[in-house]
């Protein structure tokens, strides 16, 4: 099985920056794609960014211009750099991969416990 541990979260004021880690371990014969989803109180989870093995990136639309997602192969690590953050980008962020544990077998989607991302003055 696929492990993903995020760390990196905490209090921010608005304006400011914080970058969260997910690193990936286990079984892993391949990953196809990470990203980070969040949940905010009172809101659905929403997807904020991925990026597939070959390097593209999406975003979503309120978070476009302020938010970076890279990866590093090396250590299967995705990271979400966060900059000019707002309150409403408060939430639980969760890192999640799309990886196939073993050869032959279909991709599965696999999930972190989630970091807290708190904007407040």
């Amino acid at each position: 099985q696929v492990q993903l541990v995020e760390s990196g979260g905490g209090l921010v004021q608005p304006g400011g920056s914080l970058r969260i880690s997910c690193a990936a371990s286990g079984t892993i014969f391949s990953i196809y794609a990470m990203g980070w989803y969040r949940q905010a109180p009172g809101k659905r989870r929403e997807l904020v960014a991925t990026i597939t093995s070959g390097g593209i990136s999406n975003y979503a639309d309120s978070v476009k211009g302020r938010f970076t997602i890279s990866r590093d192969n090396a250590k299967n690590t995705v990271y979400l750099q966060m900059n000019s953050l707002k309150p409403e980008d408060t939430a639980v962020y969760n890192c999640y991969a799309r990886a196939t544990p073993y050869s032959g077998s279909e991709a599965n989607d696999y999930w972190g416990q989630g970091t807290q991302v708190t904007v407040s003055s």
